[in-house]
Order: structure tokens, then C-alpha cells, then sequence
């Protein structure tokens, strides 16, 4: 199975442990009679700080979804998963990380060390689709 494959599977079951992790922490709230409600703010504006972050970084992972599994994606409908195999595990970790630090924290410290990881997923989001594109078009 190639890298691609793995760090796709990975990206997505991340992002499915994140949407688990906030149905259980919503649900925990209403069963604790902390809400009253099971209506929530989708930006998790309206709960706890952590409850905030664990919403954003759920969300972060499925508005990262278009760019980092659509190029995944292309590579493998392409048979070019050689492009992006050398790389994809840098990619998971990186969005990983990303998350792992929003989940800690919001110092300034942990909103540089984001954009950087974030920065780092582009890049490589970046580099792959130069490569794909001057595969097919040159």
C-alpha cells in the first residue's frame, strides 16, 4: 500500500476522531446538566475554551480536507502516487501536530507553531501539485 493511501486513511480517521471527541465532550455537557440544550454554536463560540479549540480543530481539519485529500486524491486517480508518497507522512504529521497544539493551547507561541505546521502542509500540498501539473502538462 503506498504512503499516499496510509496518510490519506490517516487524515481522515483523525479527522473522525475529532468530530467523535466533540460529539462526546457536547454530550457530556448536556448529560452533566452543564447545557440544557443540545443546540451548539458551530463555531463553539458558546462552551468551555478547550470545548472551542477541540470545535476549531475539527473544523480546521475538514477546511483543510479540499486542498490536502483533493491533491491525495488527484495523485492516486493518476496513478502519480510516486509524487506524493515521499512526503505524505510529513504531511499527516504535520496536521496532526497542527491539531495537537490547538487542542493545548492558544498562547501566541501555539498560534505560530500552527501556522508553521500549517505552512509546512501547504508547502507540501504546493510542491506536489507543481509536480502533478508539470507531469501532465509538460
Amino acid at each position: 500500500m503506498s504512503h499516499t493511501i496510509i496518510a490519506l486513511a490517516g487524515y481522515i480517521i483523525w479527522t473522525m476522531l475529532l468530530l467523535l471527541a466533540l460529539a462526546t465532550y457536547r454530550t457530556s455537557l448536556v448529560s452533566s446538566k452543564q447545557r440544557t440544550s443540545l443546540k451548539f454554536a458551530s463555531d463553539g463560540s458558546d462552551v468551555s475554551e478547550f470545548g472551542h479549540r477541540l470545535t476549531r480543530a475539527q473544523a480546521n481539519c475538514v477546511e483543510s480536507f479540499a486542498f490536502i485529500g483533493g491533491t491525495m486524491l488527484l495523485a492516486l486517480a493518476t496513478n502519480s502516487a510516486v509524487i506524493t508518497d515521499g512526503l505524505a507522512f510529513v504531511l499527516l504529521g504535520a496536521r496532526l501536530a497542527q491539531s495537537i497544539v490547538h487542542l493545548a493551547s492558544t498562547s501566541n507561541m501555539a498560534i505560530q507553531i500552527r501556522f508553521v505546521l500549517f505552512l509546512i502542509q501547504c508547502g507540501v500540498c504546493g510542491y506536489w501539485l507543481f509536480m502533478l501539473l508539470s507531469k501532465f502538462m509538460g
